[in-house]
Formats: structure tokens, C-alpha cells, sequence
């Protein structure tokens, strides 16, 4: 996690200033890092919060950003099922995209709890760190950095390169594509309603690749048994 903790760090500085710049205090700045703690749905929630949408818009916008978080989990429930609810809890809020990615590649396979879970508190630590000092950073001097910066582009090119590590396969490079040419299909739609349509587009047909695959592989093993 430490060589991608600048990264973490400039998406950070870039959420904590485009809070402030959107018209929220500091001090519910400061609470929405802590207690939301998700990038990409701040990002595409502030938007709407400052051009008065509906909460419902606002709540699905956010919960759809966040809908990858499903599968996370679905991924790491063999690792961390034998643990308390209450620890179960605590683990999930520190979960972030980055740290799933290097987790599943030190361990492919569930393992010892005593090696799982300290891999998983070293990269949650940096991850917060870096994305709480940096955002924090960004709330403090939203009124000394200057939008000509560019930093909003900023932004742009930290969540390319998130979604850059989570193509992984012909599955997601599809879904990828569907929910680009959704979302350019649907620009047109107020609140940026367009982001839940590229999002509801990309997760129906992740679903009907993956059954096309799963049944695909099944038919060999049919097969084989004949």
C-alpha cells in the first residue's frame, strides 16, 4: 500500500477541496471524511447536494457508486466469516478497493487468520492515513488553492487509475465499456442521473457475462463426466 499512498493522498486532497469549494462547512466537511470515508461516492454526491437534488437521488447516487463493495465483500467473506459481528463491523469501515486488490493478491486462498489479519491492518492504516491527513489537508486550504490548478482533473486521472486496477478480466473490461457508453447516452439526464444508469447497465450485464462464463466452463466438466 505504500507505493500507491501518493495516489490515495492526491484523490484525498482532491475530495476535501471540492467540499469545501461545493459550499459545505468545514466542520460537515470534516465529519463527511471521517464517517463516509468513500472517494468516488463523495465525489459524485457533491454535485448534487449543490444543485439541490432530491436526498433520494443523492442516496441512490451514492449507494450505486458503492454497489462494488457487494462483491468486495462477497470476496472476503471466506476470509473474515469466522470473526465476531462485532469485529466483522469494525473491519468493514476501513475496506477501500485498493486494499482488497492487494489483499487477494497476497492471499489468493483463505489462510491463517494470524497472517490475514495483520496484512489487512498494515493496508487499511496506510490507506486511512493517507486519505484522511490529505483530505483533511484539502478542507484546510480549499481557500488557498486556486481552481486553475486543475486539480479536479486531478481527481479524474486518480479514479482512472483505480478502475484501471480493477480490470482484470474480459468480464469487467465489458462492463467497463457498457457503463462508458451509458453514461455518454444518458449525459442529457438532470442530477446526473447518468452515473446511476451507466452503473445499473454495467452491473446487469457484469451478471449476464458472468453467467454466460459460468455456464461455459460448466459444459466441459458435463462433459468429462459423460
Amino acid at each position: 500500500m505504500t507505493g500507491i499512498s501518493l495516489g490515495i493522498g492526491a484523490w484525498g486532497l482532491v475530495t476535501g477541496i471540492a467540499m469545501v469549494k461545493a459550499g459545505m462547512g468545514v466542520p460537515l466537511c470534516v465529519a463527511m471524511s471521517l464517517l463516509v470515508f468513500a472517494g468516488s461516492a463523495q465525489l459524485a454526491s457533491l454535485p448534487l447536494i449543490t444543485q439541490g437534488a432530491p436526498l433520494w437521488v443523492i442516496w441512490a447516487t451514492a449507494l450505486c457508486v458503492n454497489l462494488r463493495f457487494i462483491i468486495f465483500s462477497a470476496g472476503w467473506r471466506p476470509y473474515f466469516a469466522p470473526l465476531s459481528l462485532r469485529h466483522r463491523l469494525w473491519v468493514t469501515y476501513f475496506m477501500a478497493d485498493l486494499n482488497y486488490v492487494a489483499f487477494m493478491k497476497r492471499f489468493p486462498t483463505p489462510g491463517a487468520m494470524s497472517d490475514q489479519l495483520p496484512f489487512l491492518w498494515g493496508g487499511v492504516a496506510v490507506n486511512w492515513t493517507a486519505w484522511q491527513a490529505m483530505s483533511l489537508l484539502g478542507i484546510a486550504l480549499a481557500d488557498v488553492i486556486p481552481t486553475q490548478w486543475g486539480l479536479g482533473f486531478a481527481g479524474s486521472l486518480a479514479l482512472l487509475g483505480l478502475t484501471g486496477t480493477l480490470l482484470i478480466d474480459r468480464g469487467t473490461w465489458i462492463a467497463a465499456l457498457v457503463a462508458a457508453a451509458a453514461a455518454f447516452a444518458a449525459f442529457a439526464l438532470p442530477f446526473h442521473l447518468n452515473i446511476v444508469v451507466a452503473i445499473a447497465a454495467a452491473v446487469a450485464v457484469g451478471v449476464i457475462v458472468d453467467h454466460f462464463s459460468q455456464t461455459a466452463a460448466a459444459r466441459p466438466a458435463a462433459g468429462s463426466d459423460a
